[in-house]
């Protein structure tokens, strides 16, 4: 297959399921496994076939290993939900080897890959955190009260953070200047 059909088929594949693991996880606080499996298990073949180095590919699996490392951290201490570090970790695959280099590939793996993911989904996390403050409001709680069971549930004060949604922006906007796109 050429590299100039692996991209468009690559970036459905990527933003079709980051986008619905944001919309699943914000509909019910839940990643199903079998989305961020399917993230996982596609980043190779199409990395493969766009032409990407095994070394790179290699470099890409190992920086994952590394962020469920810490992920899992962050899981056992509550932190961040098993779904969002599985998501975490298998974007990772797929944002991981867009700067290796030849001269120094482990810096560009985190400094091109990693540092932008991780800095997209904090600032989105910040704005998933201030609209959900504003949702949980006492002023705006009553408007929320009519829509469906999966508002109500956002705007109710102590619920948990949907934080695949910032997962999911951050991915995607990591991934506007992969080597895939």
């Amino acid at each position: 297959m050429s590299p100039e059909l692996v991209r468009p088929i690559a970036l459905l594949v990527f933003a079709g399921l980051v986008i619905g693991a944001a919309l699943k996880d914000l509909a019910s606080f839940t990643i199903p496994n079998w989305i961020s499996a399917a993230l996982a298990a596609a980043f190779a073949p199409a990395a493969l076939a766009a032409g990407i180095s095994i070394g790179a590919i290699g470099l890409s699996f190992a920086l994952a290993l590394g962020v469920l490392v810490v992920a899992a951290g962050l899981f056992a201490l509550g932190w961040v939900g098993g779904g969002d570090a599985k998501l975490m970790t298998a974007a990772t695959l797929w944002l991981g080897h867009q700067g290796s280099s030849s001269v120094d590939p482990v810096r560009g793996l985190v400094m091109n890959g990693l540092a932008p993911f991780a800095l997209y989904t904090g600032l989105a996390g910040g704005a998933l955190a201030l609209t959900l403050l504003g949702l949980r409001s006492d002023w705006l709680r009553p408007w929320t009260a009519t829509g469906p069971a999966w508002t109500r549930r956002l705007s109710t004060p102590g619920e948990g953070t949907p934080y695949g949604v910032a997962i999911a922006v951050g991915a995607l906007a990591a991934f506007a200047a992969h080597p895939l796109v």
